[in-house]
């Protein structure tokens, strides 16, 4: 018998969603776990090795913003937001507590699989960031700033400083390349793997916003991740 090729918790209140939604990733190979709450979620992902969260909104006994954030204290696995809220604060609220994706229901199973795959992809390449191995392989320094690009994993004056597969992807693009600026579109092609989607520009600013939460000193005056206005984002040589 084949391996699954992932393991999903699959959390929503609404039993017909989870089913549907747990029949379709199991066509395609998956395992799936599911959940009705989001303290539900924090016990599956605290006992099974999940690999991949799909997350509702409004749910009883715990939210899936709150759910997310619980998870992001300790996990750095992929989680997609499924919500029927389609407003852009929404989308954008998601993404700053930490959803590496989102999709508004209701959502076409073509869809769905494909962000799954996708997400799962580069999390299985990079790895969980505080398990991946091999440190020291391929340190880049800069300033206060330390990265290991074989172990995916950041210090900042020494200390770790925790990254989501999202954050990694992009925080790796610009370590690699200091003062080069990068686009919304680029950064979002290349992080993503996959061409920009509509208006990407509101999606990566949130993403380094949280970066620059993590990395800078003081974030509303930033020394490393700059807006270079109208043409994108770089980090800065120190």
């Amino acid at each position: 018998m084949n391996e699954p090729a992932g393991r999903i918790l699959v959390v929503d209140d609404d039993a017909a969603i989870r089913q549907a939604v747990r029949l379709h990733l199991e066509k395609e190979g998956f395992a799936v776990l599911c959940a009705a709450n989001g303290q539900e979620a924090l016990d599956a992902v605290a006992q099974d090795e999940v690999q991949l969260v799909l997350m509702d909104v409004m749910m009883p006994r715990m939210d899936g913003f709150s759910a997310i954030m619980r998870i992001r204290e300790s996990r750095n696995l992929p989680i997609i937001v499924m919500s029927a809220k389609t407003e852009d604060s929404d989308k954008v609220l998601g993404l700053s507590i930490g959803a590496d994706d989102y999709i508004t229901k209701p959502f076409n199973a073509g869809e769905l699989i494909a962000r799954v795959k996708s997400q799962l992809r580069r999390y299985l390449t990079l790895g969980d960031v505080h398990r991946s191995g091999a440190p020291g392989a391929d340190l880049r320094r800069n300033g206060r700033l330390c990265y290991d690009f074989a172990a995916h994993s950041l210090t900042a004056d020494g200390e770790p400083v925790r990254l989501t597969p999202t954050e990694t992807r992009i925080f790796e693009l610009l370590m690699r390349w200091p003062g080069r600026v990068f686009s919304a579109e680029e950064i979002y092609a290349r992080a993503w793997q996959e061409p920009a989607a509509y208006a990407p520009e509101n999606t990566v600013m949130v993403h380094i916003r949280r970066l620059r939460e993590k990395i800078e000193l003081n974030p509303q005056k930033p020394e490393y991740i700059k807006v270079v206005w109208g043409l994108g984002y770089k980090l800065e040589k120190r």
